[in-house]
């Protein structure tokens, strides 16, 4: 029979040892859950499928590469990668899709609820949307001669949205390169991630009403010649490419924008003003391969973000706009 001083050791000892698994669990992080094995055994042919839905999108339309790739930037930027932004305003009041850096302008929607719709046929309430929108994002990218990268998966989307997040988060077109800064580390990412993901506008359009500020400002900053073509004909209704060179090609361009100061956005030429970014802006303009080696590692770091009620408490919705 064990003395009381024995059962005393062996009760704080196993007291002792509980504690220790609960703050190992607790101090895990959530994304290490996140694995590109995650559906081998329980949807094998997922990523294939959306492949093929995606290239069929941007087959038909090539601007929405750029579209997807910003749809997940933008996802992961509110709540984490959750595809809370996917939530219609038929399905939440608080729905990210009509917040001020989203309405009228985030789109691509259709094409991950199509993905995703493809993907339930051979997998019913497997797959995520908010895996489908990261896989989408690097499909997209590749799909227009951009970078591919390995897409950890095993993300639950949420239930809920926050139009307010979207209004509070999301970077400003009109942010300078500190603002932009701070923004971006608020959520792990480094300036160096800042700028290789700002990259993404060698691709897309961006509406006048975003940069006629700019073209009309007369600025020190803007060449002449570029402000002068970019002002004939814009209205707020209209789009402009945001790199006027090679507007559907993933490459380097915008970056040499950027040093002959032909960047559309305040928040594109801000990144090389004389400020914390010029080096990186340099080293990218002169050299492709590194820019598209640090875009596919800082789009890798941005798909880390997770929410950690969603990873707890998130579902698998069977259509990506609505709850279940």
């Amino acid at each position: 029979m064990n003395s009381p001083s024995n059962v005393s050791l062996t009760f704080y000892s196993a007291i002792a040892s509980a504690l220790l698994l609960f703050s190992l669990l607790m101090s895990t992080p959530t994304n290490a859950q996140l694995s590109s094995t995650f559906y081998d055994n329980t949807c094998p042919n997922a990523l294939n499928t959306i492949r093929t839905s995606i290239r069929q999108a941007i087959s038909r339309e090539r601007r929405m590469a750029a579209s997807l790739i910003r749809l997940h930037f933008h996802d992961c930027f509110v709540q984490g990668c959750d595809a809370s932004i996917l939530l219609s305003e038929a399905a939440t009041s608080t729905s990210e899709q009509t917040a001020a850096p989203n309405a009228g302008s985030a789109r691509g929607y259709e094409v991950i609820d199509a993905a995703k719709a493809e993907v339930e046929k051979i997998c019913p309430e497997v797959v995520s949307c908010a895996d489908i929108l990261a896989v989408a994002a690097r499909d997209a990218s590749f799909a227009v001669g951009g970078p591919s990268w390995t897409v950890k998966l095993g993300r639950k989307d949420s239930t809920t949205a926050s139009r307010d997040l979207a209004n509070s988060d999301l970077p400003f077109f009109g942010s300078n390169v500190n603002q932009l800064i701070a923004n971006f580390a608020r959520k792990g990412l480094s300036a160096r991630d800042m700028v290789a993901l700002s990259g993404a506008h060698t691709i897309g359009q961006a509406q006048c009403s975003t940069f006629s500020d700019r073209i009309n400002s007369n600025g020190s900053d803007i060449d002449v010649g570029f402000a002068s073509t970019r002002t004939r004909g814009c209205t707020n209704a209209n789009l402009a490419p945001l790199d006027l060179v090679t507007p559907n090609s993933f490459d380097n361009n915008y970056f040499k924008n950027l040093i002959q100061k032909k960047g559309l956005l305040e928040s594109d030429q801000t990144l090389f003003s004389r400020g914390p970014t010029d080096s990186i802006v340099s080293q990218y303009s002169s050299n492709p391969a590194t820019f598209k080696s640090d875009f596919a590692a800082s789009m890798i770091k941005m798909g880390d973000i997770i929410d950690p009620v969603t990873s707890q408490n998130g579902v698998i919705r069977r259509i990506c706009s609505a709850l279940n």
